[in-house]
């Protein structure tokens, strides 16, 4: 952990890692069952995070912070502090699926609608038989501790929350001192797996133009798109020293 270079973008600092290096780190850390707090960020969570410090002060709690948008490559570029790649919340999710799989691993889901998370389950047991699901709860719960109560005693290896920045990091963050497990936002993920959502075509991906495909998909998601070219101007800015950083 030690080792690894961190990219600072608007404040926000980025572990200088690939795809392949993080799940690296994450086998090891899933096998010396060592606690882990990964924020994947995009354009918007930057933006969030400068207008409330205490967001910002939860994500630089977090041990892996990765670059889950081709914005904040083209951020770290124009910089000059270029980050490798773009390393996604779905594909490390997805990751660790495999992983937890392979290892018969205990996973705890917790977020999204009743019926996507139902749905979530049942891929989940067809697509990872060896998976064990050690517990779930929907998105719609009236208080955090009960929830970090049932997530502790079912004592998982890895626990995905789904609950949207910032509301994932803060309960992350409240809820993962006294567990071993690896625990990561993952946003609108469990909409993917259960198919409510359509993740671009790779063709899209490998061109860094899924954003165009999801706004194409959801064109109420417009407002949120501008948060991009704001980011971008903020980056310009720093770059010319005429913000602070």
């Amino acid at each position: 952990m030690s080792n690894i270079k961190r990219i600072s973008i608007l404040g926000i600092d980025f572990d200088c890692l690939t795809n392949a290096e993080l799940f690296q780190q994450l086998q090891r850390d899933l096998k010396n069952q060592t606690r882990r707090f990964i924020v994947t960020a995009n354009p918007e969570i930057v933006l969030y995070a400068r207008q409330h410090p205490q967001y910002a002060r939860i994500i630089k709690h977090a041990n892996y912070v990765t670059a889950d948008g081709t914005g904040i490559v083209i951020g770290s570029k124009i910089l000059k502090r270029p980050l490798p790649e773009r390393v996604t919340g779905f594909d490390t999710m997805k990751k660790l699926l495999h992983l937890a799989n392979d290892r018969q691993k205990k996973v705890y889901f917790l977020g999204a609608k009743p019926e996507v998370l139902k749905t979530t389950l049942t891929v989940i047991k067809k697509n990872y038989p060896n998976l064990i699901i050690a517990g779930a709860h929907d998105g719609y719960f009236k208080t955090d501790q009960a929830i970090t109560d049932s997530i502790q005693q079912t004592n998982p290896d890895i626990v995905f929350v789904a609950l949207g920045f910032p509301k994932q990091e803060k309960f992350i963050y409240q809820s993962y001192s006294n567990s071993h497990a690896i625990w990561m936002g993952v946003g609108g993920s469990f909409d993917v797996l259960a198919g409510k959502v359509k993740r671009a075509p790779i063709f899209w991906q490998q061109h860094q133009i899924e954003w165009l495909y999801r706004l194409l998909q959801e064109p109420s998601r417009l407002p949120r798109m501008m948060a991009l070219p704001k980011y971008l101007c903020l980056v310009l800015a720093e770059k010319f020293h005429l913000i602070k950083k």
